[in-house]
């Protein structure tokens, strides 16, 4: 089989499609012959979004929901599930980032940000896992970040959020290598959208600016392509990203120099 036309013929589900990242994986995956399904809590950038894909829009189906209320995901599943007749690809990209200190921020934003972040994200993962498990065939993404990889300034719960999805998606990994289930975690590092506009500040409320080094960073196409290239080779990590990347071998290798250069990082 030509490893470049795997997606033709497949189901993948995105969340976090209505803008960014999400939204150049749909393009990406649509173009690769894949049926897809789209979500988001923005119902109307899922329709432009789907618009936008021309002559491949009849491949794009729209079903939005909101990751900080999964009380209706089991039915949402279902529901796909009875419309495509499988999901080969789910691919977690929905998330919701901070700009605050740890000691002005209250636990009842801690959590919020965990529930969509995390409890969002594995809430979609289980409800779709017994499909694949019973086809014995599927690939689970979810999307860290590079600090999810280490602490950084006003990222606090963002940061635990994401590196509480390395555990879980490992431990389902293992627990499923047997049923031909695979799994990957997205990193990214500096990628040009509009993550820090939507961040949640002490208040939880948006933060409303986009930071310099996000504006200069990877496009979402670049990005989304090299998505593309780690599903293709079933890396269990995908580094997404550019120089910044070299902090995680940084952080591993020689900790106490991370720690000095951390400290000198403009964090917003």
């Amino acid at each position: 089989m030509n490893r470049k036309n795997i997606f033709t013929g497949k189901v993948a589900w995105i969340t976090g499609a209505s803008s960014g990242i999400g939204e150049a994986l749909v393009y990406e995956f649509v173009e690769r012959g894949a049926k897809v399904i789209i979500s988001s809590n923005d119902p109307s950038g899922l329709e432009r979004v789907k618009k936008a894909a021309g002559s491949k829009s009849g491949m794009i189906i729209c079903a939005p929901f909101d990751l900080s209320d999964t009380s209706g995901i089991e039915k949402l599943v279902e529901q796909q599930i009875n419309s495509t007749g499988k999901i080969d690809y789910l691919l977690n990209i929905g998330g919701i980032s901070q700009r605050s200190k740890i000691d002005e921020t209250p636990i009842w934003l801690d959590r919020k940000i965990f529930e969509i972040n995390f409890f969002g994200t594995i809430a979609l993962s289980k409800a779709v896992l017994p499909y694949m498990i019973n086809k014995k065939s599927g690939h689970i993404l979810a999307t860290s970040s590079i600090s999810g990889r280490f602490g950084f300034p006003l990222r606090s719960a963002y940061s635990a959020s994401k590196q509480a999805l390395h555990g879980f998606f490992e431990t389902l990994f293992l627990e499923n290598k047997a049923n031909n289930i695979r799994t990957s975690v997205i990193i990214p590092g500096r990628v040009s959208t509009n993550i820090s506009l939507h961040a949640l500040d002490s208040k939880g409320k948006e933060f409303g600016k986009m930071d310099g080094v996000l504006a200069k960073g990877m496009p979402p196409g670049k990005a989304a392509k090299t998505i593309i290239r780690g599903i293709i080779k079933n890396k269990r990590e995908i580094l997404v990203g550019r120089g910044e990347m070299i902090m995680l071998y940084i952080r591993r290798i020689w900790p106490w120099l991370f720690f000095r250069i951390a400290d000198k990082v403009k964090s917003a």
